[in-house]
């Protein structure tokens, strides 16, 4: 099977034949065949709602990957929605086994995206009065980097880079081994300028020193400054003067992010945003 990681519906694909494998057996040993039955998504714990329009898109490659008609879903809320517990999300009524082949993986999808969701939106609120953006990192989940990415979006943070391959990011550890600053962002402008693509060049800086050194050798388009106190964050921000755009990171937290921001930073990234949400707990029932 070829796939695109960068395709939803191929990894949904993927996720099914994970779970279900050469049969959910347990449906096909005591559900009859051709049983009508119905079912409702149950809030269980107040949160941000996500994953509803990718829910329906998992019952859709479902019912085609194993010959079923497809299911009749009435959806109640919206991706984006503050959801309280006992509410309901959408009903959906249908072949029985086909319900229950898609239950997991569509509960364990919108779980982790109504949690990543969640925790956007309470870090975003934190600064939604002021100019900066709040970005999110590849600190992601293997092969569920799309779904995270856009559960992201709908808690009201910002997408940063989705890979590799849409940004030059000149970390520290790639600076060490082009044998510095200068010859790292060097290399890197000539590599863009012979690839022909309108990629953006971003350089990490570890100190006030750096951010001089970057400055004096130009060529980039978004300088990062990572673990900066802050005050060398608003020192940084002063010497940068508006001539480059720029990034704060390390250690973003709910208690951190509000004074990072107040520095005059243009964007804060946090790893957390994905790789601390706590799942939000929901549930598809019988009714």
């Amino acid at each position: 099977m070829e796939t695109n990681p960068h395709e939803l519906r191929d990894l949904i694909r993927l996720a099914l034949l994970e779970d279900i494998g050469d049969g959910d057996h347990s449906s096909l040993s005591c559900v009859p065949e051709n049983a009508t039955k119905r079912a409702q998504l149950l809030v269980k714990q107040d949160g941000i709602l996500a994953g509803v329009e990718v829910a329906q898109i998992i019952f859709d490659e479902t019912a085609a990957a194993y010959n079923y008609p497809p299911l009749k879903i009435n959806v109640l809320l919206l991706d984006g929605t503050y959801v309280k517990s006992k509410d309901v999300v959408f009903t959906v009524e249908g072949n029985a086994r086909l319900i229950l082949k898609a239950e997991r993986l569509v509960l364990n999808t919108m779980q982790r995206m109504s949690g990543i969701a969640t925790y956007a939106r309470q870090m975003s609120d934190l600064i939604k009065d002021l100019p900066v953006k709040l970005l999110d990192t590849r600190k992601t989940t293997p092969n569920f980097r799309v779904f995270e990415k856009l559960a992201v979006k709908i808690g009201g943070a910002v997408n940063h880079r989705m890979g590799l391959y849409d940004m030059i990011m000149l970390k520290d550890n790639h600076v060490d081994y082009a044998g510095g600053i200068e010859p790292a962002i060097l290399r890197a402008s000539a590599y863009r300028q012979k690839l022909g693509k309108n990629l953006k060049i971003e350089i990490e800086t570890r100190n006030l020193k750096e951010v001089d050194e970057v400055l004096r050798v130009g060529m980039v388009d978004i300088i990062m400054l990572d673990n900066f106190s802050l005050d060398d964050l608003r020192e940084a921000v002063k010497r940068i003067g508006g001539r480059y755009e720029t990034e704060a990171s390390g250690n973003i937290t709910e208690k951190t992010l509000r004074a990072v921001a107040e520095t005059g930073i243009d964007g804060i990234s946090s790893g957390a945003l994905t790789h601390q949400a706590r799942s939000l707990d929901l549930s598809l029932k019988a009714f």
